[in-house]
């Protein structure tokens, strides 16, 4: 009888990948789906309220959930080596770039706001490769850098080669976002995901708190479409979307699970055509399947960390 020989003598070349890696895409993409949906509803919440108030409130209501889980689970504090990374998190994705891309759906439609969001993966990978000891391969980079020339392109081509007014808040959303994931991703590698952005929303709830009431004191009652617009931004955008996000950003890369999001643009263009009427062109599904190339050859590019 033969016997199946010992797993130190299986060809490495032959083993099934790594069961974090695809964990890691699933919660990922899991986190995208969600987050799809961000500018859309943005839109149709700036439509009726000051984009400060859509911005900055959506993190305060969030926090509500979020203190509160705290206190049910009795989660400990972050200790030294956390703190930076959910102060910074805190800044990039829960204050900054709410705030940021609240300001550009004033002037820009959701669908050519999203392509701008392609190029967060990029925005991310560097933020880690600063700060997260993770070092990108030059075939990553290589990758990476053809997914943002594609979300480019897309974006000129929407925009009939000349970019939108409220795009500089979406370049700046695009650079606060990509600190707040890193970052959040860091400090979630020891304190979990969940925790993580719930802390980043406790901490940010007394810096909010009052000018998101002197604003909202001032504001007209909003419509119910413009209401379940605000609860979602709030419950799934600023806090069930990122316990997926940070899970798959810190179980398999940074860098590599980041690339997922390059579908995210693409998905909000789709997510508007069904939910809003917005016209898709054949351009958008042409852009998505070369997208996908882009982030399946990035998910095989090596990611070392640094020793």
């Amino acid at each position: 009888m033969i016997r199946p020989a010992p797993s130190s003598c299986i060809d490495p070349g032959l083993a099934p990948p790594a069961a974090p890696v695809w964990e890691g895409y699933g919660y990922g993409l899991l986190g995208v789906l969600v987050f799809s949906l961000t500018l859309p509803m943005t839109h149709v919440a700036v439509a009726e309220l000051p984009a400060l108030l859509v911005g900055l409130g959506r993190a305060l209501v969030a926090a509500v959930p979020a203190i509160a889980l705290l206190a049910a689970t009795r989660s400990r504090r972050p200790d030294a080596r956390e703190w930076p990374g959910v102060v910074l998190a805190a800044a990039g994705i829960v204050v900054g770039w709410p705030l940021a891309s609240s300001l550009a759906m004033q002037s820009v439609p959701s669908s050519h706001g999203a392509v701008f969001n392609g190029l967060l993966p990029l925005s991310t990978a560097a933020f880690a490769a600063l700060r997260s000891g993770e070092r990108p391969s030059p075939a990553f980079w290589a990758w990476a850098l053809a997914g943002a020339a594609l979300v480019t392109a897309y974006a000129l081509r929407q925009g009939h080669g000349a970019l939108q007014p409220g795009d500089l808040w979406l370049l700046a959303a695009v650079v606060l976002g990509g600190l707040g994931y890193a970052e959040g991703a860091r400090a979630s590698r020891t304190l979990g995901g969940w925790r993580t952005i719930c802390w980043a929303l406790a901490i940010s709830a007394p810096v909010v708190a009052a000018p998101v009431g002197w604003m909202a004191a001032q504001a007209q009652w909003p419509s119910a479409a413009t209401g379940a617009a605000c609860a979602y931004l709030a419950f799934g955008s600023m806090f069930l979307g990122f316990f997926a996000w940070y899970r798959g950003l810190a179980v398999g890369g940074i860098a590599r699970v980041g690339q997922v999001q390059l579908l995210q643009p693409f998905l909000t263009v789709v997510a508007a055509a069904l939910f809003f009427g917005e016209a898709v062109t054949p351009s958008t599904f042409f852009f998505a399947a070369a997208v996908i190339l882009v982030i399946a050859g990035g998910r095989r590019a090596i990611v070392r960390n640094a020793k």
